[in-house]
């Protein structure tokens, strides 16, 4: 057997470890002892409402799932003002990235993207022997003007983060707008909002709806149901239904649909969530003045942070029972990206990292 000439040369994405194996690598008796600061997953756990919905729904798992997602499709539909054949849904946004690949990529193709950005774009593009077009990046923001002029007749796809993962900036409402306004109509504009909860809203872009646009929302972040992998896309009924050749049937369950339907009403969670994560940029705000380190200003909830040997300061806090995110395969290798927890998970990071460890 041999896989395609170009699968050899791709790379596996190294997604965060159980934090069972971790415990047991560091020699921790009891799991629960170490803090996960890895993955911006919401410390705060899913809505009440969700664990419910999931409780209630538990003894039909026998069922097959709606292929449709007929009752969730409505209730995104109202909750954005939307059309229910403007949304697709996928096993989070991860799974409608990959249905652009097979709609719009190929090799001769290309996609732009800045070069500190969600990996998973270049992985999908390389998968289709796409090209990557990788646009330095400004003061760790995505350069809008610097990527307009990387694309051309053979771009198809455009990819803006917005709030940026691994770096946690955010663009300026009138510079996406002005920037999806000025992107050819060949050319498709992603705008994966996977932390735009976490904006105020006056602050939210809001571009004038266009065929070449396509916005990822997902329920994994701000609304803590990354175990059930459930996103969603929101694009031009032609664009969805060309994705939808080549979705899965059933490829988002039961489960995942009741619980998502049930945390997108849970106001008072989701308030709950910003509450945390902005009380807790201003507390790493202020560790990392008070040690003199570099964090990049961020609005999600997570922080970069400039501590010398990333990868290093990762081994190194792992074995005192915190695990954090080096970012060497974002290129930044000088750097780690933690999550914000919960209070008590914020100050045992804040003890475990020894200012004599950074450079």
């Amino acid at each position: 057997m041999k896989p395609k000439s170009h699968i050899a040369d791709l790379f596996v994405y190294e997604p965060g470890r159980p934090i069972e194996e971790v415990a047991r690598e560091v020699g921790f008796d009891d799991p629960s002892q170490l803090v996960k600061l890895a993955s911006n997953e919401n410390p705060l756990g899913p809505s009440p409402k969700a664990i419910e919905a999931m409780r209630a729904c538990a003894s039909e798992m026998h069922l097959y799932p709606d292929g449709g997602c007929f009752y969730l499709r409505q209730g995104v539909a109202s909750h954005w003002g939307v059309k229910p054949e403007e949304l697709i849904f996928g096993a989070g946004s991860n799974e409608i990235i990959e249905l652009l690949g097979h709609v719009f990529l190929e090799p001769g193709t290309n996609i732009v993207m800045s070069e500190q950005a969600f990996i998973i774009y270049h992985l999908i593009a390389a998968g289709w022997g796409a090209e990557t077009r990788f646009v330095p990046s400004q003061n760790f923001a995505h350069d809008l003007d610097a990527m307009l002029t990387q694309i051309d007749e053979q771009t198809r796809i455009v990819f803006v983060a917005n709030p940026n993962n691994p770096t946690g900036t955010v663009l300026p409402r009138e510079a996406v707008e002005a920037f999806v306004a000025a992107v050819p109509e060949h050319v498709l504009v992603v705008l994966d909002e996977a932390y735009i909860e976490l904006i105020d809203a006056k602050d939210q872009p809001a571009p004038a709806p266009r065929r070449n646009l396509m916005r990822l929302r997902t329920f994994s972040k701000s609304y803590g149901l990354a175990g059930l992998r459930i996103g969603y896309g929101m694009g031009h009924p032609e664009v969805i239904q060309w994705l939808e050749k080549f979705r899965q049937p059933f490829n988002v369950t039961a489960m995942a649909q009741q619980a998502a339907l049930a945390a997108l009403s849970d106001y008072e969670h989701l308030e709950n969530m910003i509450r945390v994560t902005r009380d807790g940029l201003e507390a790493f705000t202020t560790f990392s003045e008070s040690i003199g380190i570099e964090m990049v200003p961020s609005v999600a909830n997570f922080v970069l942070l400039k501590t010398g040997e990333g990868r290093v300061v990762f081994e190194q806090l792992k074995n005192r029972g915190v695990i954090v995110r080096p970012m060497d395969g974002y290129g930044l290798p000088e750097y780690i990206r933690v999550s914000i927890g919960l209070q008590a998970d914020n100050e045992a990071f804040f003890n475990a990292l020894d200012p004599e460890l950074l450079a």
